[in-house]
């Protein structure tokens, strides 16, 4: 006897795509930001190259997602980008079967850890050397907001929504009011931050509801207008690595490891809203876990020299 297949509310003739669609609102409407609706469609588009995203949710099964996966890993497609599209489509059928058009469920798909290369001590000496006075506006800039980065390890978003008013140069701290988990921030600025930013602010000028770090004409940089500043400042001080997001890594690994800083602060002064992104940079840059390793090395301890007994 065959079995009956459950017939869920709404979803007779109601294609993937127009789920979607209903789904990108419902997730505008609860507050959620643009970056990661535009990642969500983003990510929606790529997986159309591997499963129907017409057919039906009547039509749709386990197999479908399976087979997309399938489609997927044989397109050489890198793991972690499967991951993350893999991530997006739970994310969306979570929310189906919320509204009751599916049963199907996304099956697990392993994350690979990359430990990625944050910039080396020779290239940060590179990056931060001071540029001469008769260098651009737009090239002091750059220089200043590299200090920044390493400062703080902050996201590039950050960055650009750091008005003239957060800075607060008598008690060391500056404010970050746009942060991807939406909670305002205070972060401490050390000391040779602080000079810094004392003599950009007298260059930069402008009224404290002005962007911090701004244009050529003191308007608000774009996300691709920053990333495209940081790559040609980076490529003109001969450092091949451009990405922004490397300055946390960078951050983060020195902290731990050269500063001897904890998890729990570096959880504050990364914004992270649990310990889990932090353990994860913890994991990798275990600097207590290297302390006098000869004491504990199996190989050091073998190949100590052993001492001959002497009659004198």
């Amino acid at each position: 006897m065959s079995k009956k297949r459950i017939k869920w509310k709404g979803n007779e003739g109601l294609s993937l795509t127009k789920a979607f669609d209903a789904f990108v609102i419902s997730q505008m409407a609860k507050g959620v930001k643009e970056k990661t609706t535009k990642t969500y469609r983003y990510h929606f588009k790529a997986m159309a190259k591997h499963i129907d995203m017409d057919m039906t949710f009547e039509e749709l099964t386990k197999r479908h997602i399976e087979e997309m996966i399938m489609s997927m890993r044989n397109s050489d497609l890198a793991h972690n980008s499967i991951s993350s599209y893999v991530r997006v489509m739970k994310t969306f059928l979570n929310w189906c079967q919320a509204e009751g058009y599916t049963s199907v469920a996304v099956p697990t798909f392993k994350q690979v850890e990359v430990v990625k290369e944050g910039y080396s001590d020779d290239e940060l000496e590179k990056l931060l050397k001071r540029p001469p006075s008769s260098d651009s506006f737009c090239d002091y800039r750059n220089w200043v907001i590299v200090n920044f980065l390493l400062n703080s390890g902050c996201r590039s978003a950050t960055i650009r929504n750091i008005q003239n008013q957060d800075v607060n140069l008598q008690t060391f701290q500056v404010i970050f009011r746009h942060t991807k988990n939406g909670k305002v921030q205070s972060i401490p600025l050390c000391n040779q931050m602080v000079q810094i930013l004392r003599g950009y602010m007298k260059v930069r000028k402008g009224k404290d509801s002005d962007f911090l770090f701004c244009d050529q004409y003191g308007g608000m940089l774009t996300e691709n207008a920053l990333r495209l500043a940081i790559q040609r400042y980076n490529h003109s001080r001969g450092v091949e690595k451009t990405s922004i997001h490397l300055f946390r890594h960078t951050f983060a690994r020195k902290y731990l490891v050269d500063c001897g800083g904890n998890a729990f602060t570096l959880q504050k002064l990364l914004g992270h809203s649990t310990l889990k992104m932090t353990k994860h940079y913890c994991a990798i840059y275990d600097a207590d876990i290297a302390k006098n390793y000869d004491r504990f090395s199996p190989l050091a301890q073998i190949s100590k020299p052993k001492e001959r007994i002497s009659r004198r």
